[in-house]
């Protein structure tokens, strides 16, 4: 299924650059250990930011729905500015009331 409104998907930068990319981030640091190889680091979060968006297009699947809306989740594979390839899954939300994404997280996948 496709995300609606994914052409208009919302992604904050502080997002990807102060949470995934953050060494120092009590919970992303895991994340940014993650991201690292692959090239991706705070200096430039834009280049992860823009591979994040590319999966607000793809082929999603319904993933739970909360109080605040109903998520996406997004399975696939990310390639870095290292050349390196790795699995990932990217959440989004459509929150009640909006009709387009917001981009909530991505972490390590699982190999097909």
């Amino acid at each position: 299924m496709k995300i609606p409104g994914a052409e208009r998907a919302i992604l904050d930068a502080a997002k990807v650059r102060d949470y995934l990319l953050s060494p120092e981030h009590r919970v992303g640091s895991a994340k940014a250990r993650f991201f690292a190889p692959l090239g991706f680091d705070q200096r430039n979060w834009s280049d992860l930011r823009d591979e994040i968006y590319r999966f607000a297009t793809q082929e999603a699947q319904l993933g739970g729905s909360t109080r605040f809306g109903q998520k996406y989740v997004v399975p696939g594979t990310i390639q870095g500015p290292s050349g390196r390839v790795a699995h990932v899954v990217v959440v989004w939300i459509v929150l009640n009331g909006e009709d387009f994404p917001r981009f909530v997280t991505a972490y390590p996948g699982a190999k097909s």
